[in-house]
């Protein structure tokens, strides 16, 4: 299969649009003298003619400058051929026959004309200006439900810092690199959620969607930046906004949370009680305090992790006798 080359961006060094402004306005001009001069020779046709063709260059000739603010770009075509890409802020003038292009532009308009007809207003002209942005944007990629490795339903949400940095491929290699962008997104969300789990015990060492949330989206960064790299789009930065448990398993997940800190706190209570009383038993040997038999110990091991273990507080029986 023959795959797609990209375009070969050329970065246009336009003229100054200042003088070709003053020579524009200068033809126009120039109109109404070369009239006169052709009623004074008795050839008012004639300079009806030249002033109608110099009124038209001038018109035509203005129609070729342009205003590049900073951070923006302009993709030119001529009669349908890439003619070249202006990134450099100013006013220029540029071939008149030049027209540009940005799909994301065309795209603005139909929502802007839907939106109206929605709020029942009536048809009304829209102007979108059809430069490239190259400003730093922001993607908030609303939270979907996916499935994690364990199969899951999870809630996930994440925003990408991104910005053009080819307008010559953004424009020319896809429909358009906004949708493009948040297609591939939805993407990379659903795969990276795919292979990986919400959640595992402790001591597991593999990566979760909570507890590696920082790595998992700085590989979503590098996938996604590999996806969209031929649509001129640089990916600075990927970060999870939303992660949550579906709402019809929130409950039982949450429930085998705090059976899992439970279990832990309990085996974290255990072994120090097992401590204690192994540091009692070993005192009160060492200090000749008082001597037990292995029945006693017994039972003395087993009042004290009853007092250590125990969910309440112990009720102290005072015993005034002999312990034999």
């Amino acid at each position: 299969m023959e795959t797609k080359k990209n375009v070969e961006e050329r970065v246009l060094k336009a003229k100054s649009g200042m003088g070709m402004l003053i020579f524009s306005i200068l033809l126009i001009l120039l109109c109404a003298p070369v009239i006169v001069v052709g009623v004074k020779i008795r050839l008012v046709g004639l300079g009806i003619v030249l002033g109608v063709i110099l009124v038209l260059t001038g018109f035509i000739l203005l129609g070729g400058l342009h205003i590049i603010h900073p951070n923006e770009a302009l993709v030119l075509t001529l009669f349908g051929n890439y003619y070249g890409t202006l990134y450099d802020a100013g006013f220029y003038w540029i071939d008149p026959f030049c027209s540009a292009i940005n799909p994301t532009a065309q795209s603005k308009i139909v929502q802007e004309k839907e939106k109206n007809s929605q709020l029942g207003k009536s048809e009304i002209s829209i102007s979108v200006s059809k430069k490239v942005s190259l400003k730093t944007m922001t993607l908030d990629n609303k939270k979907q439900k996916v499935n994690d490795a364990l199969g899951n339903p999870v809630e996930i949400g994440i925003i990408v810092i991104w910005k053009v940095k080819n307008a010559t491929w953004s424009v020319l290699n896809v429909e358009n690199y906004k949708e493009y962008l948040s297609i591939q997104c939805d993407a990379v969300t659903r795969n990276a959620a795919r292979n990986y789990p919400y959640d595992t015990a402790e001591e597991a060492e593999e990566k979760t969607l909570r507890g590696s949330s920082q790595e998992i989206a700085d590989i979503m960064q590098d996938e996604l930046q590999m996806k969209v790299v031929d649509a001129g789009i640089e990916v600075i930065d990927v970060r999870i906004t939303h992660l949550a448990y579906a709402p019809e398993i929130a409950s039982a997940m949450l429930q085998r949370q705090q059976a899992t800190a439970i279990i832990d706190a309990r085996q974290k209570i255990v072994e120090g009680a097992v401590g204690m009383v192994e540091m009692a038993l070993n005192q009160l040997s060492e200090n000749e305090i008082v001597e037990l038999d292995e029945e006693r110990k017994a039972a003395m091991v087993s009042n004290l992790l009853v007092v250590l273990c125990g969910n309440k507080d112990a009720q102290p029986i005072v015993n005034s006798g002999s312990i034999y």
